[in-house]
C-alpha cells in the first residue's frame, strides 16, 4: 500500500519508505508464492520461475526504489547512514540468494527482514527529525 501524504501546495507526494517496504514485500511474495502458483507455465511455453533475468530485474527494482527512498531521508531529514547500511546488507543477501540458489530461503528471510527494517528505521528517523534541521542542511 502506498501512502500519499498531502503537502502544503495541495499536491500529493509519495511516501518512498512505504513504497520500498511494498517492493520488498512484493519480492518476498514473488519468491515464496510464484513457484507454487505458476508451475503450469511451462505447459504454455512460458517460464518465469527461476528466470535469472526476471529475478535480477526484481532485485534491481527494489534496490533502486530503496536507495532513492533512503537517500531522500538521509539528505533531507536525519543524516544517518545506518538505514542505508542495513539496506545494503539486505540487498547483498538477495544477490547471494541468486548465486547460491539451492539455499535461497536461508538468504531470503534475513534479506527481506533487513530491507524492511532499514525502511522502518529510515521512516522513524525522518519523523524524529521532525523537519528540525541543523545548519548543515541545504533547505
Amino acid at each position: 500500500m502506498i501512502y500519499l501524504c498531502p503537502s502544503i501546495s495541495g499536491m500529493f507526494r509519495i511516501n518512498y519508505d512505504a513504497l520500498g517496504i511494498a517492493a520488498s514485500v512484493a519480492c518476498a511474495i514473488h519468491c515464496a508464492v510464484l513457484p507454487l502458483i505458476l508451475t503450469s507455465l511451462p505447459i504454455f511455453g512460458t517460464n518465469i520461475i527461476d528466470h535469472r533475468g526476471f529475478e535480477y530485474m526484481m532485485i534491481l527494482l527494489a534496490m533502486g526504489i530503496g536507495f532513492y527512498s533512503l537517500w531522500h531521508g538521509y539528505k533531507k531529514h536525519h543524516h544517518s547512514p545506518m538505514p542505508a547500511m542495513i539496506f545494503s546488507f539486505g540487498i547483498i543477501l538477495l544477490f547471494l540468494k541468486q548465486v547460491y540458489h539451492e539455499q535461497q530461503l536461508i538468504f531470503l528471510v534475513p534479506a527481506v527482514m533487513s530491507i524492511v527494517a532499514a525502511h522502518l528505521l529510515n521512516y522513524r528517523l525522518c519523523r524524529k527529525a521532525n523537519h528540525c534541521h541543523a545548519n548543515d542542511c541545504s533547505h
